[in-house]
């Protein structure tokens, strides 16, 4: 078990590695792909809990800019989808994504519900630079709080 341990801290602590790694697991986490980034962090802030503040700004980071990537997806899957055909946008989870508007992307963090509303938000060709900042406020409240919530545990 103790060589275990300490492979895994020679691959999470290798800066090549270490902060990339969360970076790009956050990244992917915040896309469409069913993946998560908090063992990750979980896990190098064990190793190191020196790296909290580093740790957590990578993380917002990394998955902001995935939800950006998404807000970008969906603007470009509406361009397309208006294309080829002419339908109503009368759903209420659209309705009420309008009506909220870029404060709505707050809620990018909620598991299953906030990559594709980031999507939708492109959709809907919401503003990119409020929905990114709001996206970042909750994606970071959302890591700071998680992370908070282990290290009491």
């Amino acid at each position: 078990m103790d060589t275990l341990i300490e492979s895994m801290k020679a691959v999470l602590l290798v800066p090549a590695y270490g902060l990339g790694g969360l970076f790009v697991s956050a990244f992917v986490s915040a896309t469409l792909l069913p993946f998560g980034s908090e063992a990750v962090l979980f896990g190098l802030l064990r190793l190191d809990p020196s790296l909290l503040w580093p740790a957590l700004a990578t993380a917002t980071l990394g998955n902001t800019l995935g939800g950006a990537v998404t807000w970008w997806m969906g603007r470009g899957a509406e361009r397309a989808y208006e294309r080829l055909a002419d339908a109503p946008r009368h759903d209420r989870g659209l309705r009420w994504l309008t009506r909220f508007g870029p404060k709505a992307c707050l809620l990018a963090w909620v598991p299953v519900v906030g990559d594709p509303l980031c999507a939708v938000a492109g959709w809907l060709r919401l503003p990119f630079w409020p929905c990114l900042a709001y996206m970042a406020v909750g994606k970071f409240l959302r890591y700071a709080s998680l992370t908070a919530f282990t290290a009491w545990l």
